[in-house]
């Protein structure tokens, strides 16, 4: 009588998932490998998988997708301490790209830093680049407010005037506001519509009398 042939050879099965976490595919495993592997190399926006004129609404969407995939919850069973500890600086890094280009001001300064020539040093959004943010937030308010303290309070009584029907009041405050800044041309704008407005308050006011 013939020996029982061998079993067909096989594909051997993946190795049974540790408790609590499901088994990787070997397809699944190089590209968290070569995710890793590159980190260094991925602006937020390719880390999150997002275009440069992506809006709130998309980043938000593309964080909660990435966040989900590389939650460390889902890799805590894998053997390689290594790749777990690159897992978790995976998703630190995905969770830093979202606090910044949620931030209107911070996504605008990260842009202009990956646009320029120092891109390689600017991937990450730096507690320097956090204070060349504020310092950047502050000179555009110094703009629009003016840089000096008596110049931006006659300057912001006077949008008040505005705002409640006194244009007379406001161009006062406005010529007070210059006597500090000169050259602001905001002032001298407000102060130009303070001075039509009051025209035109004088006019209706003529018109009324007549009548």
């Amino acid at each position: 009588m013939a020996p029982p042939r061998p079993p067909a050879a096989s594909t051997p099965p993946p190795p049974p998932a540790a408790a609590g976490g499901p088994a990787l595919s070997p397809e699944q495993l190089a590209d968290l490998e070569s995710r890793c592997a590159k980190l260094d190399q991925l602006d937020y926006f390719e880390l999150l998988g997002l275009e440069r004129t992506a809006v709130p609404g998309d980043i938000k969407k593309a964080f909660y997708k990435e966040s989900r995939v590389y939650h460390p919850d889902r890799f805590f069973h894998l053997e390689s301490k290594a790749l777990k500890d690159q897992v978790n600086e995976l998703y630190k890094r995905v969770t830093e790209a979202y606090y910044v280009l949620r931030d209107d001001t911070k996504r605008k300064k990260y842009l202009s830093d990956i646009a320029g020539p120092d891109r390689a040093q600017k991937l990450r959004f730096t507690d320097a680049s956090e204070s060349e943010t504020k310092a950047a937030a502050k000179k555009e308010q110094e703009e629009q407010i003016g840089t000096h303290p008596k110049g931006r309070q006659f300057y912001t009584q006077a949008q008040k005037d505005l705002e409640s029907g006194n244009p007379s009041a406001a161009e006062r405050n406005l010529k007070m506001a210059l006597t500090y800044e000169p050259a602001n041309a905001r002032y001298k704008e407000s102060l130009a519509e303070a001075q039509k407005q009051t025209a035109d308050k004088s006019k209706g006011d003529s018109s009324f009398k007549i009548r």
